[in-house]
């Protein structure tokens, strides 16, 4: 009872933030000692979030209970210059969010275990004022506040076996909810399939399923492997944004695979990479490109989405223990911008700055550090820090003003987590 209370108050927590977005809307890494170490965990085994990165690592992973939460301050910033609109520069008031986490996992015999991972796949969060000097105008000629607010919680029970004594294999269905809700862009009512259902209908909701799969095997005393994979996440349609969302509101997180290799290279020192691929391209709410699929209208089969790119990421970690008590970590990651705004040539394939104002994940590199503290007890502290170097990304507005759309972030994040053993 306690630990559904535990897990209930995490995911209620989960619904109340302002969703992130670093490798377009995934976050950089899940449990604070991944995120210590830019994301990497396709082989670790010392947490409970094998739901988010590996299942098969629950079968390794013991008694443990992990509740944590990350402060995610991301700074966004939008210009237009050239355009006809006179307030044509602003930044998203949106700055602090905290982000809880929660995971547990129970040995049922030697090579079976159970748990569940509770955490925020991340998402899209932008607030940018309208301009009281010209009529409360925001940056896409709309009335009043700008930007999109897009939360996104996953629940996933997982259940792992050893098949062999260093190998094992696992898999986690994956539970979603998520809730969405669109201000300030009622210019866009005049090209979408449904004008009413673009703007300003409050905050909608959509259930979603899907699944993660996993293996994990230590082929060396030394090295150890994983790999797990994500389908895509099928979710129901935001039926109050059927006019913004292509295929009538339908919004799904994408499939997505990560492959990961680890090191111990010394008694105390462990190298880890992790590889991640993100398929955006299959979800043509996010994929589809805005030109020419803005002709067939917002909303329908194939209409506009954010035109984002497929997304590789790369993942170095190291981790360092000093004593006993304490354990130090370090990583650095890079990912392609999803948002390929910069590359537009000619009008067919521009677009896709101006739409993402909305929701700007431009950044490519994250730097972190992080340290655990281990109590006599046992049980243990986990602190993780994250830099997100500013990037930015530009290119031609298709009308709307027209001018050239500049959107640029960077990001810092501070967590905390405590840690139980059981």
């Amino acid at each position: 009872m306690k630990l559904n209370r535990i897990a209930l108050a995490v995911a209620l927590a989960s619904l109340s933030i302002g969703a992130h977005a670093t490798n377009g809307y995934f976050s950089h890494g899940y449990g604070m000692k991944a995120k210590g170490m830019a994301g990497v965990a396709t082989t670790s085994t010392d947490d409970a979030f094998f739901g988010a990165n590996n299942p098969a690592a629950a079968a390794f992973a013991g008694n443990r209970m992990e509740l944590g939460a990350d402060l995610f301050s991301p700074i966004r910033e939008a210009s237009n210059t050239g355009g006809g609109l006179a307030f044509a520069s602003a930044e998203s008031d949106s700055e602090y969010f905290l982000i809880p986490e929660f995971g547990y996992n129970r040995m049922v015999n030697n090579n079976l275990a159970l748990g569940v991972t509770v955490y925020g796949n991340g998402g899209m969060n932008t607030d940018y004022p309208g301009a009281a000097a010209f009529g409360n105008t925001n940056m896409l000629g709309g009335t009043g506040s700008l930007g999109v607010d897009l939360m996104q919680l996953i629940v996933a029970p997982t259940v792992a076996y050893k098949v062999a004594p260093n190998h094992s294999i696992g898999i986690s269905p994956l539970l979603g909810y998520q809730r969405f809700a669109a201000t300030g862009i009622q210019p866009f009512a005049g090209m979408s399939t449904s004008p009413s259902n673009v703007s300003e209908n409050g905050h909608d909701d959509a259930f979603g399923y899907g699944v993660r799969v996993g293996y994990l095997g230590k082929i060396t005393p030394t090295v150890t492997i994983g790999a797990a994979y994500a389908s895509t996440m099928n979710f129901e349609e935001f039926d109050a944004y059927k006019g913004l969302f292509a295929e009538q509101g339908d919004f799904d997180i994408p499939e997505n695979y990560n492959l990961g290799v680890s090191w111990q290279a010394t008694p105390a020192l462990r190298l880890a990479f992790d590889y991640q691929r993100i398929n955006y391209s299959d979800v043509n709410s996010v994929g589809n490109p805005v030109l020419p699929n803005l002709s067939n209208g917002l909303g329908s089969d194939n209409g506009p989405g954010f035109g984002w790119d497929d997304v590789d990421v790369w993942k170095l970690g190291v981790e360092y223990k000093y004593n006993k008590a304490w354990t130090l970590r370090a990583g650095y990651s890079h990912a392609n911008n999803p948002i390929s705004g910069s590359n537009c040539s000619t009008m067919s394939n521009c677009g896709e700055v101006m739409f993402n104002i909305l929701a700007p994940a431009v950044v490519e590199n994250h730097a972190t550090l992080g340290f655990t503290y281990t109590l006599a007890s046992g049980n243990e502290l986990t602190v993780a820090y994250m830099h997100a170097f500013q990037n930015e990304a530009s290119g031609v507005r298709p009308g709307f003003g027209g001018g050239i759309d500049k959107i640029e972030m960077y990001q810092n994040s501070l967590g905390i987590q405590y840690s139980w053993k059981m």
